[in-house]
């Protein structure tokens, strides 16, 4: 647990020291180029920068071990921390779309932009690759720690950079065109934000789902019918419950078997059924076995 720890910490820091640096360029960038659409990514980005201390605090009290007060852990704790992400990932995305809109109507209403500056382009450019490899790392170590709150705030490293990409179109047309066609740069702020609504509606969806004490999927349940039944003597798995406790499965099965059978022959089937589970689930997997007389 204290290696998963340091590792979620490694990344989330390394993620936080770009965000720093380019947070602080893409506002420059943005005032200074008269670029809507870089300011909006600028605010995207300082919102990493609020998720990344989200992702710390959270898997830190997330780690602790069981205590009186928590039977089954603290990795809710971790789901919570991808729930919050989520919301905040929708907030900036409505502040984003609201801003652009606003623009637009003034466009259309004969008040053209500025024309955005090159150097607005050129930090959406560098924003587009130094974040990219952010997300990729992120992604990789996050897989590898088992860690929702660190994929989820990859896909918060991945959505900023998709997201320069649109204000690098943008910006790029409204450069080279001028004129009425400025507007491209607020559009393209309303394609950023409405890009990272849908990345922040799906982090939502999987912390609330968790939260809410959602059942494993369809084939992780098959799965473990499946291994439950390759037990010898045992029979007929049913009355299976199962949910996910951060990133710790917990099961609970009923299962068959002769009712001749001795207490410690049963004692021991349910102790080969949960070794059998944890093998393929991890050994923190909570594993509970009713055992039923077979007539």
């Amino acid at each position: 647990m204290e290696h998963r720890e340091k590792g979620i910490f490694r990344v989330t820091l390394i993620g936080s020291v770009v965000n720093v640096a380019l947070t602080a360029f893409k506002f420059v960038a943005g005032i200074l180029g008269s670029s809507a659409a870089m300011v909006a990514d600028a605010v995207h980005s300082l919102s990493d920068l609020l998720t990344d201390f989200i992702v710390l605090v959270f898997v830190r009290i997330s780690s602790k071990p069981r205590d009186k007060g928590h039977d089954f852990g603290h990795g809710k704790y971790e789901t919570l921390a991808t729930t919050i992400i989520g919301l905040a990932l929708l907030a900036v995305a409505a502040g984003i779309v609201v801003s652009g809109i606003k623009k637009i109507v003034l466009w259309a209403g004969g008040e053209a932009p500025d024309t955005p500056g090159m150097l607005a382009f050129w930090a959406a450019i560098i924003s587009i690759i130094l974040k990219e490899a952010v997300f990729r790392y992120s992604i990789f170590e996050g897989r590898r720690l088992d860690s929702s709150a660190v994929v989820a705030n990859a896909w918060h490293h991945r959505s900023d950079a998709l997201s320069s990409i649109g204000t690098a179109v943008g910006i790029g047309f409204a450069a080279i065109l001028g004129g009425r066609w400025t507007v491209l740069d607020p559009a393209a702020g309303v394609v950023v934000g409405i890009f990272i609504a849908k990345v922040a509606v799906d982090l939502l969806k999987e912390g609330i789902s968790e939260l809410m004490e959602a059942s494993l999927p369809d084939e992780t349940e098959d799965e473990i019918i499946r291994i439950v039944s390759s037990v010898p003597d045992v029979s007929e798995p049913h009355e299976l419950r199962t949910r996910r406790v951060g990133k710790v499965c917990v099961i609970d099965i009923h299962v068959m078997m002769d009712g001749n059978s001795t207490l410690y022959e049963s004692h021991e089937r349910a102790d080969a059924i949960e070794d059998a589970l944890k093998e393929r689930f991890g050994q923190d997997t909570i594993v509970s076995v009713h055992m039923e007389p077979k007539e």
